[in-house]
């Protein structure tokens, strides 16, 4: 709910590409570290769960914190501390997951995953649509609402999900632990990273279709519009991440992985190079959608299939950290381009780097 209506909530207080891709930008790379500590702390410790679900309180209290913006720099700190609270929770959720799964299904576990968590990512959006009109666009409630889905959740994790007993990893520096990380891991790692400089967090997506079109249909329309099709891209979003997942039960992930960052260049070369009508946004949102669920679903699987179970929550931190230093980087750099080149330069920068990810991706060996 809270991310579909953030670029209009800012733009009432006059601010744009810039502002959105700094928010946007240090809330990932926040949130990555805290993935990075999180992972390497949670691998020695018998139980996760804990963690988690401070986790999860952290990122309701954060966005609910959004109704007392009153600046953008109230927002990029409200953001920071909800999306650090999802940092903390994720590697731990991830490493959960694939510990309660064999290694032959590992890609429908996490395609499932994030099908369902994309369910939420329908909903919320078109909850958000709804509750706007009936709230006549007061911001503040529609955030106070956020809390109650939200503590829903954290109260779920605490007492309904039953964790799997493990043995916890011996002390060794953080050093060390990445030491122990495979060489074929940390190249797919670096392939994931130079993709990641590129890829801008899809909410800009959100405001790409209210600037376009707001000349043709006006502001008003227009954020409906978008906002519209941002819950058609997380319909395909979740409708291909459980697909994407049973095809990484079936063909090598790394390829499906680098199918997954060559329809990322699509989507921004399709920005670039097409005029931006209804039906081109329509197709530019299908494609994000679709490549963000074999991305995910792919990276998460095969992540857990390159690294021992016992070093899984090392892993899946690395992972994140890496991921999310490149939404940083990306996210700021996307928007300053556009603001300053316009989006030719944006997604131009944003595409050539998807397909050279891509084409490493492609040079990895396949994992038996």
């Amino acid at each position: 709910m809270a991310t579909a209506v953030l670029p209009a909530f800012l733009a009432t207080m006059g601010v744009g590409a810039a502002w959105l891709g700094l928010i946007e930008g240090v809330s990932d790379g926040l949130s990555s570290f805290a993935k990075m500590a999180s992972g390497f702390y949670t691998d020695k410790l018998q139980r996760r769960k804990p963690i988690a679900v401070i986790g999860y309180l952290f990122t309701a209290l954060g966005i609910a914190s959004f109704g007392l913006a009153s600046a953008a720099w109230h927002v990029l700190v409200a953001r920071a501390f909800a999306w650090f609270g999802r940092g903390v929770r994720t590697p731990v959720r991830k490493a959960l997951l694939a510990g309660a799964v064999t290694r032959e299904t590992y890609g429908r576990a996490f395609g499932f995953e994030r099908m369902m968590d994309t369910v939420g990512a329908i909903v919320g959006p078109a909850s958000a649509f709804v509750l706007l009109q009936a709230l006549q666009f007061h911001y503040q409630t529609l955030f106070a609402v956020t809390l109650i889905p939200s503590l829903i959740a954290a109260a779920l994790i605490a007492f309904a999900v039953k964790e799997k007993g493990r043995m916890p990893v011996a002390y060794i520096s953080f050093g060390e632990r990445l030491r122990l990380l495979p060489a074929v891991y940390r190249k797919f790692v670096a392939a994931v990273g130079l993709f990641g400089l590129g890829a801008f967090s899809h909410t800009l997506l959100i405001l790409l279709a209210t600037q376009k079109l707001t000349p043709t249909v006006g502001a008003t329309n227009a954020a409906s519009i978008a906002v519209g099709l941002y819950v058609l891209h997380n319909i395909f979003y979740a409708s291909f991440a459980f697909i994407g997942g049973w095809l990484a039960d079936n063909i090598p992930k790394y390829r499906l992985l680098a199918i997954g960052y060559a329809m990322s260049a699509a989507m921004s070369l399709c920005i670039v190079l097409l005029p931006a009508s209804v039906a081109i946004l329509t197709l530019v949102f299908i494609l994000g959608g679709t490549n963000v669920a074999l991305e995910e679903t792919s990276e998460d699987s095969l992540c857990a299939e390159l690294v021992g179970e016992e070093h899984h929550g090392m892993a899946f931190g690395v992972l994140a950290t890496v991921n999310g230093v490149g939404d940083l980087l990306s996210s700021v750099i996307v928007g300053m381009l556009w603001t300053a080149f316009g989006t030719t330069t944006a997604f131009g920068y944003s595409a050539a780097l998807s397909i050279a990810g891509a084409l490493m991706l492609l040079r990895l060996r396949p994992v038996a």
